[in-house]
């Protein structure tokens, strides 16, 4: 079986999934098909990676003859971001009636009520539902996309659960197949990481230690990331005398980030609505941190069960994040019991690992004459229609302005 994955770049986000595709080899052949030079902005934060590292890139752009060859005629083809480079290629695919997926994030991240707008509505109809009787499924990059494409009408019965696969902290157990201890002492340790910027909300990182310095809990923070904000953080944690107790760290590569979560209790997620996913929440997950997170995100509805494996906020509300964080302050176990849980979700569920057995599962299915599967949870599990808290108040701000 020919898989193939088209998208803009290879990066971390997706090298811990292809590999594991790779590593399926002889009974799978996989390829990935990069259609640009990753962006300067990306090469910046610290994504950089040479394609020509890993033996499963083609650059679509050095060979177009041989990567179209692969879109085309491979028994499988997926496709994720390609700023639009091979669109009429794309549409070929999917026309002809060989199984294709198509991975996506939301088509409505401002507000649903985008979708009134007659133009827009036109093109995505066109661009999604006419492939509604070909063997093309959509994987659904966040718990919310499901319902954008509902308001198309497209995908009808074939949306299924995808997401981002970073790599993650291994598993903490020793040779003996025991886990190691993990205990939460004082200073009680809070990461927070990102771009610092208005959608991911980092104020709320900085408002949050002031109510617990006001509280006298004995705690550390850092903050993990650089961006337009940087300045009006290091204004506001000097004003509210937290220098003892906040760090802004600066931008830092992945891996660099991945250990300020292991050696962290608490992981604390931020990001409104416009956040399409949020890797760093696999990332905290995996690294058994215990994760308060804004359930706007496309990634958290995904992972986390509320009060589960950590705790979820809703609609941008400061004082029920707030809450959340304090009850953990106010029971320590909590800490332990959801980044034991957390681990779980990742090691067991959302990995690499898994995504490409299910995906590899769901397509032999299908070349083999069978109605494919979904899975039973996790990946490749149904994409059931949520609709996003977001809608609502992006709605009334739209009323207000007009």
């Amino acid at each position: 079986m020919v898989i193939t994955f088209v998208s803009n770049y290879i990066n971390h986000h997706q090298i811990p999934f292809c590999e594991e595709m790779a590593k399926c080899a002889p009974d799978v052949e996989f390829h990935f098909i990069q259609t640009m030079p990753m962006e300067q902005k990306r090469i910046d934060m610290g994504w950089a990676v040479d394609p020509k590292d890993y033996s499963f890139v083609s650059l679509y752009y050095e060979d177009k003859r041989a990567c179209e060859e692969l879109i085309l005629n491979s028994d499988v083809t997926v496709f994720g971001w390609s700023e639009g480079l091979i669109e009429e290629l794309e549409a070929k695919r999917l026309s002809s009636g060989k199984l294709s997926l198509r991975v996506s994030e939301r088509i409505y991240r401002e507000g649903q009520w985008k979708m009134i707008s007659p133009k827009g509505l036109i093109k995505k109809y066109k661009e999604h539902t006419r492939y509604r009787n070909k063997p093309v499924y959509l994987l659904c990059a966040g718990a919310y996309v499901a319902s954008d494409f509902d308001l198309i009408r497209s995908y009808p019965n074939k949306k299924l659960k995808w997401g981002y696969f970073p790599v993650g902290a291994a598993d903490n157990t020793d040779p003996s197949g025991e886990k190691s201890e993990r205990k939460v002492g004082f200073p009680i340790r809070i990461c927070w990481a990102g771009r610092l910027i208005d959608l991911k909300h980092p104020e709320f990182a900085v408002n949050l230690a002031e109510g617990l310095k006001g509280h006298g809990y004995d705690f550390e923070m850092k903050i993990v990331g650089d961006g337009d904000l940087k300045k009006d953080l290091e204004r506001s944690i000097r004003e509210k005398g937290l220098e003892n107790k906040v760090e802004l760290t600066g931008g830092k590569k992945p891996a660099e980030v991945l250990e300020y979560m292991k050696t962290s209790d608490i992981f604390i997620f931020t990001s409104n609505y416009l956040e399409g996913w949020g890797a760093v929440v696999n990332e905290a997950m995996s690294c058994g941190c215990a994760v308060v997170a804004s359930a706007e995100a496309g990634a958290v509805p995904f992972l986390i069960e509320n009060g589960v494996n950590g705790y979820t906020y809703s609609n941008g509300d400061y004082f029920d994040f707030y809450n959340k964080v304090l009850l953990l302050f106010e029971d320590r176990d909590k800490i332990l019991e959801f980044g034991e849980k957390a681990e779980e979700t990742i090691h067991g569920l959302w990995n690499p690992k898994h995504a490409a057995a299910e995906l590899i599962r769901f397509c032999s299915e299908h070349l083999s004459g069978k109605e494919p599967s979904p899975s039973k949870e996790g990946p490749m599990s149904v994409a059931e229609s949520i609709k996003p808290a977001g809608f609502y108040r992006t709605m009334q701000e739209k009323n207000r302005l007009e």
